[in-house]
């Protein structure tokens, strides 16, 4: 076991931004008109692959995606009809929004209200009507494009709503997997949304290592970086803290317990977005001390692992290449790799999303694997220590680039991080 603190890979990084997150008209920063027009474009040349002349989405990433609308997330409440020509899409929107929102997103030409039946909560007759009248609607729209007779997929339409459109004799796919094919690549502007979340992510982690000391509570830790990414533009924040024996493997957090001195915490922002794109980012601390021998051993395994895995993401190969790098689930007493999917892996990371393709695990990479492409954004993560004891973890994100990766997060990872020393 290593005790001493050794030399990591020099992983190549993201150029430096050079604007922040305001709007200047003497500076471009992110293009958004720009960011919402290729993704569009992204979309339709799928669809077109695909045989698909039109789309029925609800999911509020997708109709994000699709349109650049943010939209409540309430079952089913708004949905877009998108071509896969160049016609301008239809939203139906929320009863409440839909007065609004033609003023604030004038890019959208069509707004209808939308019809909500919220899984059938109002009762069968009133599920009925409104199903009906979604389902024709739709049609209608459809008809007076002569596209009624054509394929059309849906995203997020529970199976009421799609029997209704079967019902008014649209044939029906499942529109998924053709949405997880356009968010798996990247446009510029979406790398540029990553790269601008990570600073963010990096800038509260400053705030938070200066803030952190025995005696406060994880709350309290929490608190501290939530403050910091509303101070910074964030538009959507979570933040996790776990601390001493909840620090391995991941357990409840937020709990209201009391960090105590000498203690190991790991701190999480997956989740935390700028213009809908998610961050995914853990950093390890220990308080009140300077970590062990043991401890150092520990984090230079973790952090060579995720080294080795990133230097393993390139293009032209595959996810089984990266998943070697991961230790089999039996190094922790382990029975299935099951038991450590979604804490020791990599994963795409999207619009709203933690996970976006590819996926990389010894759970399914070696059966399953995926192939790496350049615009990919990725998050690698993994663990290490003692059950009920502590341990240590951390997650990078990075771009997959025609020559390997670049790191998009640029907050300290060699070592683990003292605070709380004074």
């Amino acid at each position: 076991m290593d005790t001493v603190q050794t030399t990591p890979k020099v992983i190549p990084m993201t150029p430096k931004l050079s604007f922040g997150t305001t709007v200047r008209d003497w500076q471009e920063g992110i293009n958004v008109a720009r960011l919402r027009e290729e993704r569009a474009a992204r979309a339709r040349r799928i669809m077109r692959k695909h045989g698909v002349a039109a789309l029925v989405a609800s999911e509020p990433p997708s109709v994000r995606y699709l349109t650049g609308l943010r939209v409540a997330p309430l079952h089913q409440t708004t949905y877009v009809l998108f071509f896969a020509d160049d016609r301008d899409p239809v939203v139906f929107a929320h009863a409440g929004w839909y007065q609004q929102m033609p003023e604030d997103a004038p890019w959208i030409k069509n707004w209808r209200v939308a019809r909500a039946w919220f899984a059938g909560i109002a009762g069968p007759g009133a599920t009925n009507d409104e199903t009906t009248k979604f389902a024709t609607e739709i049609h209608q729209e459809l008809a007076e494009r002569g596209l009624a007779k054509e394929k059309i997929a849906t995203i997020a339409i529970d199976g009421l709503g799609q029997e209704a459109l079967r019902k008014e004799g649209i044939t029906v796919v499942e529109g998924w997997p053709m949405m997880m094919e356009m968010r798996t690549i990247k446009t510029q502007d979406e790398i540029t949304c990553f790269r601008m979340v990570a600073s963010m992510c990096g800038a509260a982690y400053q705030r938070l290592h200066e803030g952190l000391r025995p005696g406060i509570t994880d709350i309290d830790a929490n608190r501290i970086a939530i403050n910091s990414l509303y101070d910074l533009g964030a538009d959507a924040i979570w933040v996790a803290t776990r601390s001493g024996p909840m620090s391995f493997e991941r357990a409840f957090y937020s709990t209201g317990r009391i960090i105590e001195h000498g203690e190991l915490l790991y701190v999480n922002m997956c989740r935390t977005q700028f213009l809908g794109y998610s961050a995914c980012i853990y950093r390890t601390f220990v308080v009140g001390r300077q970590p062990s021998g043991k401890e150092v051993g520990m984090y230079n395994r973790l952090r060579d692992r995720l080294d080795s895995v990133m230097d393993a993401i390139r293009p032209g190969n595959t996810t089984a290449h990266a998943a070697k790098h991961f230790p089999p689930a039996k190094t922790w007493g382990y029975k299935d790799e099951a038991e450590v999917f979604t804490v020791e892996f990599a994963h795409g990371i999207g619009l709203h999303e933690l996970y976006d393709p590819p996926i990389v695990s010894r759970h399914c990479s070696f059966d399953h694997p995926q192939v790496f492409e350049p615009g990919m954004v990725i998050a690698v993560e993994s663990m290490d220590g003692e059950h009920r004891v502590g341990g240590v973890r951390l997650e990078n994100m990075v771009v997959v680039t025609e020559k390997g990766i670049e790191m998009l997060d640029s907050f300290p990872r060699d070592k683990i991080l003292v605070a709380g020393t004074c």
